[in-house]
């Protein structure tokens, strides 16, 4: 597999359409953004609770150690908790944070806040490895169970 790069990740379609752009990709975490829209609406007016877990689904893949660097992994489990509705015009900003990268799941934590940095979620996601970078299966993490 070739490793993810920030043009690859914003020309996946899925993405385009719900306009959720990649934002910056970090040594441990990675952050996308989305301005909420009236395509995004839920009956009541807000952003539909399907946009956020979308995004914080989406944005646990790009942190460096995984598709970037080529490792092909998948979502087995993603827990999320609402605290606030996000607004029509809002801007939310997912994070996430790996926690654990092994040789077989990837544990990250993910926040997304509104533009007035409130939290609107939070969670929880686990990755399951399908795949490492060529000539990274023999790595194993360091102290934080990260691998670089």
């Amino acid at each position: 597999m070739e490793p993810a790069t920030p043009k690859s990740i914003n020309d996946i379609p899925m993405l385009q359409t719900l306009g959720i752009r990649l934002v910056e990709i970090g040594e441990t975490h990675a952050v996308m953004e989305v301005r909420v829209s009236e395509m995004h609406r839920n009956y009541f007016g807000g952003a539909h609770g399907g946009l956020i877990a979308t995004l914080a689904d989406t944005v646990c893949f790009f942190a460096r150690p995984l598709l970037p660097s080529g490792r092909k992994v998948t979502t087995v489990n993603l827990n999320l908790h609402y605290v606030r509705a996000a607004a029509l015009g809002d801007l939310l900003r997912a994070r996430s944070e790996i926690l654990h990268l092994g040789r077989r799941t990837v544990s990250l934590a993910v926040r997304i806040e509104n533009d007035s940095s409130e939290l609107i979620a939070h969670g929880s996601a686990t990755l399951l490895v399908l795949e490492e970078p060529p000539g990274r299966g023999d790595v194993s993490p360091d102290s934080r169970g990260v691998v670089h």
